[in-house]
């Protein structure tokens, strides 16, 4: 069933459903959107969007409608400037001209290519942003919509520091931080993307944030706010403007992990990045070369990114593979593209969920030391090492379930 429904102003902004029968999925999304709202700390949940992807088209699309109010006769001007991550260097895709932007942000005449800046790293630590070379870089350019989060990401983005300088130079910038792998992580023990100055935060549901595969925006503006209009826009752009059969099937399940999140954030936050920099510094010990700054052990997130050598990556993946050890490669940001990748891109989140502790991913690494540098086959130990952790942490079971099933039954 479809239930497609948008505020309609002749209703008093009434949401008003095109389909009947649907009472009961209206009541899982207001219920999502609170549950939603409460783990972000913000005040509007857009749950609708169906991946993260689609989420950030979204809010690019709901921008232009926003910077082109006040003209309506004529046809639509892109973004000016934007301010993101180069790809290489950790970005999204979507965040790209190649990916979700590309219909979206102007073409910079003087070099015919898209007027989309990147993000100055340091020289030290190409993972992390440096705040410094960024400020007659905002100032120079003045961006209209500046990009945060990235796909490899170590470290906290400097949300509060970029929020500074664009109010020192009276710029009008959207603050955009794409949280699709650490919306998991929102809090006190990683980020509070609201509290620090970000004005949009989009994700995906189906990573640290344990849920289902969908996508969400989000925004701390109520109708006083002068950017209110904004996330009308954002609004409007996801219907009628990128979806209409919003998958219903998967609304239900990521209202349950909502539930579990909310409950259980405080020790699978903890677990999860205490257990990242544990297997870090395993892996350090073990004389793998692990990215990132030693001085917070090599991480700040859920994610350990290790370097393997020039174009070494893929093969590497492929002898983990065949070990029943499952990474990602990746390109470092000293390579030149996806076909020379050299690192390999590391999750804890998943394992915590199924019970492994910081000693544990202290055994772990020896096993991954193994096949990377001396090619050897651990596929039997890498067996009964993961026969250890078969039982589900940070869920609800049997009667934990029944008061929440309760209340979602009376709508059915």
């Amino acid at each position: 069933r479809y239930a497609e429904h948008k505020q309609v102003r002749a209703f008093k902004d009434m949401e008003v459903f095109y389909y009947q029968g649907t009472d009961f999925i209206s009541e899982v999304e207001a219920l999502l959107k609170e549950q939603m709202a409460v783990f972000l700390g913000c005040s509007r949940v857009e749950t609708r969007l169906i991946s993260g992807q689609m989420a950030n088209m979204a809010v690019f699309s709901g921008m232009l409608d926003y910077i082109n109010r006040a003209d309506r006769k004529t046809e639509q001007r892109r973004l000016r400037k934007v301010l993101n991550h180069h790809i290489i260097k950790g970005g999204h895709l979507s965040a790209q001209p190649m990916g979700a932007l590309r219909d979206f942000v102007a073409r910079d005449p003087a070099m015919e290519t898209p007027a989309v800046v990147n993000f100055p790293v340091l020289p030290e630590n190409p993972y992390k942003i440096d705040v410094e070379a960024c400020r007659p870089l905002i100032a120079e350019h003045r961006p209209e919509l500046m990009i945060l989060g990235k796909s490899m990401i170590l470290h906290r983005e400097p949300v509060a520091d970029l929020k500074a300088i664009v109010d020192e130079n009276g710029i009008d910038c959207i603050i955009l931080y794409d949280m699709a792998h650490v919306l998991g992580l929102v809090g006190p023990y990683f980020q509070q993307p609201f509290e620090e100055g970000a004005d949009v935060v989009t994700g995906s549901t189906h990573k640290t944030f344990f849920g289902t595969q969908r996508g969400i925006v989000a925004s701390d503006c109520g109708p006083e706010s002068h950017r209110y209009p904004f996330w009308e826009a954002i609004e409007r752009r996801t219907f009628p403007g990128s979806v209409s059969n919003h998958h219903l099937g998967t609304l239900l399940g990521l209202l349950m992990a909502s539930y579990e999140m909310n409950h259980f954030k405080d020790d699978y936050q903890q677990k999860v990045l205490a257990n990242a920099k544990a297997f870090a510094l395993a892996l350090k010990e073990c004389g793998l070369d692990v990215a990132g700054d030693p001085a917070v052990s090599f991480t700040e997130t859920h994610q350990v990114i290790l370097q393997v050598g020039y174009a070494q990556g893929p093969e590497i993946a492929r002898r983990l593979e065949d070990n029943n050890i499952i990474v990602n490669y990746q390109a470092t940001p000293s390579e030149e593209g996806f076909t020379a990748a050299g690192a390999l891109r590391m999750g804890v989140a998943e394992t915590t969920r199924f019970g492994m502790t910081e000693a544990d991913f202290q055994k772990l690494a020896p096993l991954l030391c193994d096949v990377i540098l001396h090619n050897r086959t651990v596929k039997e130990e890498v067996g009964r090492f993961r026969k250890q952790f078969l039982e589900m942490r940070y869920c609800f079971t049997g009667d934990e379930f029944d008061g929440l099933m309760q209340s979602l039954h009376r709508w059915i």
